[in-house]
């Protein structure tokens, strides 16, 4: 039995010794508080993952299987640090991708009442914008799934994480059906009201969970 305890590394007694890898790191700091200052066994990950973080850094993940980011104490402070860095990023590109939202808004507005060579330059233009908001929007989404989980312990209640997270679901679904009408207006020309209509509801959630994360 004492040979098997000494191989959860899921659990961290109180005499472990850690040193943070980034000094500042809020997430780290309070991660090694918890497994300091507390005199019970505090585990290492979060009970409630998304499944996507599960995948890569669960306890069974793929990526403690294959032995890149070991289960450890030492090792989930490096992690935060990561988890850091991509939330970071994935704020950047929620920007950039609001922007891109932006754009498509003004083309589409004037692509509805386009006609001629007018509306064939238009939807070109149109239609490069998408694909450019489908890029940023799928590196965005890819960097908040795939970022290694938060502390233990995370705040509970109605928070603004939380209504980004409600929110990041409208505008997913949104993205997914705007994407869907869009190849089939060519052929079904009724369709573009709807197209249209999704399309503004999708940037109002968007712009909405991005407002959320400022308050």
């Amino acid at each position: 039995m004492d040979s098997l305890h000494a191989q959860d590394s899921t659990t961290v007694r109180r005499d472990t010794t850690i040193t943070p890898v980034a000094a500042g790191a809020d997430e780290a700091t309070d991660l090694l508080a918890s497994l300091t200052d507390s005199t019970d066994a505090q585990p290492l990950l979060p009970h409630k993952m998304l499944f996507t973080q599960r995948a890569f850094w669960g306890p069974k993940g793929l990526l403690r299987t294959m032995k890149i980011a070991p289960l450890t104490p030492e090792g989930r402070i490096h992690e935060l640090n990561v988890r850091r860095t991509m939330l970071v990023a994935h704020q950047i590109g929620g920007f950039v991708t609001l922007a891109g939202f932006v754009a498509q808004g003004l083309l589409g507005a004037k692509l509805y009442n386009a006609q001629g060579q007018d509306y064939v330059d238009t939807k070109r233009w149109h239609e490069r914008s998408a694909t450019f908001i489908n890029i940023a929007y799928g590196t965005t989404l890819a960097l908040s799934l795939t970022a290694p989980p938060p502390v233990v312990g995370a705040k509970r209640g109605f928070t603004s994480i939380k209504l980004h997270k409600y929110l990041a679901i409208v505008h997913l679904t949104g993205m997914v059906a705007t994407n869907v009408l869009a190849g089939l207006i060519d052929e079904h020309y009724n369709l573009k009201p709807y197209h249209r209509a999704v399309a503004y509801t999708t940037f109002g959630a968007y712009a909405a969970s991005i407002i959320a994360l400022a308050f």
